[in-house]
Formats: C-alpha cells, sequence, structure tokens
C-alpha cells in the first residue's frame, strides 16, 4: 500500500536552465521527485543529481503521455503532483500544498499563470489556464500524443487550488516559433490520423477567428505589445496546421486534394 504523501513527477529534456528552479519549488512539498529524461545532451542530468529527494529515470521520447505514465509508474506515495521542467509552484501555492499535505482531496485543479519573453501574461486565453495536477494516483493516467489530457477511470471530486502553477513558456520569440514548427507537426499528424479534413475555407478562416478570439474576446490587448505577438503567432498556428494537414492529404492521396 503506497504511503501518504505526494509523488512529483517531472518529464524533461535539456532543461538545464529551468530545471533547479521546478525542484527547489517542489523540495518541501514533495516526499519524492521522480524526474524521467529523454537522455538529454545539456547538464540536467546533473543538476538533478545534486537533489537527494530525485529519483532519475532516462527513457526514449515517445510522446508526452508515455512519458508521463511512465513516470507516474515509479511512485511510491498516494498523491502524484505533475509538473513541467519549466514550471514551479508559485510561494502561495507552495503554502496551500503544504497545508493540505495531511488531507489531500481526489483531485485537485491549479491554475497555470506563463511567463512568456519575461512578462506575466493574464489574457489571450492563457490565463488561468486550469489544470489538473495532482491526483490519488490509481485513478487516472495520460491519454494523447500532443496536448495530453489526465483520463480518470472513475468519476471523481476536483477542487481548486490556491496559487498558481508558474510556467516559463518562451525566453525569446524565436523559441516560440521554433516550437510552433514541432508542435504544428504533431497536431497536423494526430488530425490526420483522426481523418480530420482541411478545405480551403477552413484555412483561409480558421487563422482569422483564432486571432479574433484570443486578441479580443479573449482580451489579448491588455497584454500589450507581448499579447499581440501571441495572438499573432496563435493565429499563424493554426494556419500551418490546417496548410500541414492539407499536405498529408494529397501525399496520401495525390488526385483528392481539390476534392477537400
Amino acid at each position: 500500500m503506497s504511503k501518504v504523501g505526494i509523488s512529483a513527477v517531472i518529464i524533461c529534456f535539456n532543461e538545464e536552465h529551468n530545471i533547479k528552479r521546478c525542484l527547489d519549488s517542489l523540495n518541501d512539498v514533495a516526499d519524492e521527485i521522480i524526474v524521467v529524461d529523454s537522455f538529454s545532451t545539456d547538464t540536467t542530468p546533473q543538476i538533478c543529481q545534486q537533489y537527494p529527494k530525485v529519483r532519475f529515470f532516462q527513457k526514449p521520447w515517445e510522446n508526452y503521455s508515455v512519458a508521463k505514465n511512465y513516470g507516474d509508474h515509479f511512485a511510491q506515495y498516494s498523491h502524484i503532483l505533475s509538473l513541467d521542467a519549466d514550471e514551479c509552484l508559485s510561494s502561495e501555492l507552495r503554502e496551500y500544498l503544504l497545508a493540505r499535505k495531511t488531507q489531500l482531496p481526489d483531485a485537485m485543479r491549479i491554475s497555470r499563470l506563463t511567463n512568456y519573453c519575461g512578462n506575466w501574461i493574464r489574457h489571450c486565453g492563457w490565463y488561468p489556464d486550469y489544470k489538473t495536477r495532482l491526483w490519488r494516483k490509481e485513478l487516472a493516467h495520460w491519454e494523447g500524443i500532443v496536448h495530453e489530457s489526465l483520463v480518470f477511470h472513475t468519476p471523481v471530486s476536483i477542487e481548486t487550488a490556491r496559487g498558481d502553477i508558474l510556467h516559463y513558456s518562451y525566453y525569446t520569440i524565436s523559441d516560440h516559433l521554433k516550437q510552433l514548427d514541432l508542435f504544428t507537426d504533431l497536431m497536423s499528424k494526430a488530425a490526420f490520423q483522426e481523418n480530420k479534413k482541411a478545405p480551403f475555407y477552413k484555412i483561409l478562416l480558421s487563422p482569422f477567428i483564432k486571432f479574433l478570439k484570443s486578441f479580443l474576446w479573449q482580451k489579448g490587448f491588455l497584454d500589450g505589445y507581448y499579447g499581440w505577438v501571441i495572438c499573432v503567432i496563435s493565429s499563424f498556428a493554426t494556419f500551418i496546421k490546417y496548410v500541414k494537414l492539407r499536405e498529408l492529404h494529397s501525399k496520401s492521396h495525390p488526385n483528392s486534394l481539390s476534392s477537400l
């Protein structure tokens, strides 16, 4: 039977600029810290090995869900707290979790506040960005290739925590654009496997609708210049995703593109 407490699980690859901040924020909260590393080539492994609570594992990369489920498998305590290496706990969230450690709920959702190029983003659809990140380990597992989600085996009541997970997303706009290429590859391939189509009207209209939604309806304009940048890049990502999806259909059925 699992011991009552928290097993923090982190997946990472080449996160030497972020991992220390993440581990420091967990040090008092977690009873153990499980790191699943995809064979980093920087100093990430050496940094992790400096922390007595860290149990360090390496596994070749497959996808986000596989990596997280692999780490969760090693948890020795009753509850799992899932973080990415570029995230950490705010001081308010740390205090809240410490106060609740003797009476943890079945599941807890936590708001996530993102730092983009040195600026905290509170609109654009990026905040509060609630994620279920703490749960009793036998109750759920991860599914999904790109935007992985926690799937519960039975209905559970999910509490809302006080405080934020702080997400240090992109240090430069170039970082964002590099990640865009990777994510649109993954998203278009996932859509192709589900036999989703990319008609021309969707390529034309979806980016425009995405920009209006994030910049106006979700008030991205209140985040100033970087809010505008985020909304433009998000719109462009929507365009690229559908263009790549259309290209996949074209390669699969060379004579059917005009019908999509």
